[in-house]
């Protein structure tokens, strides 16, 4: 791949989201590949990506640009948009399902339950974005500097 804010920000979402597989065997003890693809837990993805997007940007257009202002933005957003409205609706989701389990044991509706892990805690979301401006410094550098 040639756009090397692309490839560092790719980079930086995956590394999170593969990391999560890892932190949670840890927390847990046991695997579960769906964290290979899903929202939420530890780091933030998004936080990873977007925070890579906007560090790439500032070290190749400078951070004076536009397309820092931009990205920065958008950054900001996306990580407030986790501890808040997505955290909430995790947090939504635990007690409905809590509610749904006791009021209808036995019943159908009880056994289906809402996805819990959708949001992410400040801590999260702090991990996922150093993450991403450590994988975007990185690749920069070694974009910018290949002799290293």
């Amino acid at each position: 791949m040639s756009n090397s804010i692309l490839t560092a920000s790719l980079l930086a979402w995956g590394l999170a989201q593969v990391s999560k597989f890892f932190v949670w065997r840890l927390q847990r003890g046991k695997f579960d590949l769906r964290l290979l693809v899903s929202a939420g837990g530890m780091p933030s993805s998004h936080s990873a990506l977007v925070s890579a997007l906007a560090t790439s940007v500032g070290l190749q257009e400078g951070f004076s640009s536009s397309a820092f202002a931009i990205s920065f933005v958008l950054a900001m957003i996306v990580m407030y948009d986790a501890t808040g409205v997505r955290r909430a609706a995790s947090i939504q989701a635990h007690i409905l399902n809590q509610i749904l389990e006791e009021l209808f044991k036995g019943h159908p509706i009880s056994e289906k339950r809402l996805r819990e892990l959708l949001g992410h805690t400040p801590m999260e979301v702090v991990v996922g974005a150093l993450m991403g401006i450590l994988v975007s410094l990185i690749m920069m550098g070694l974009w910018f500097n290949p002799a290293r």
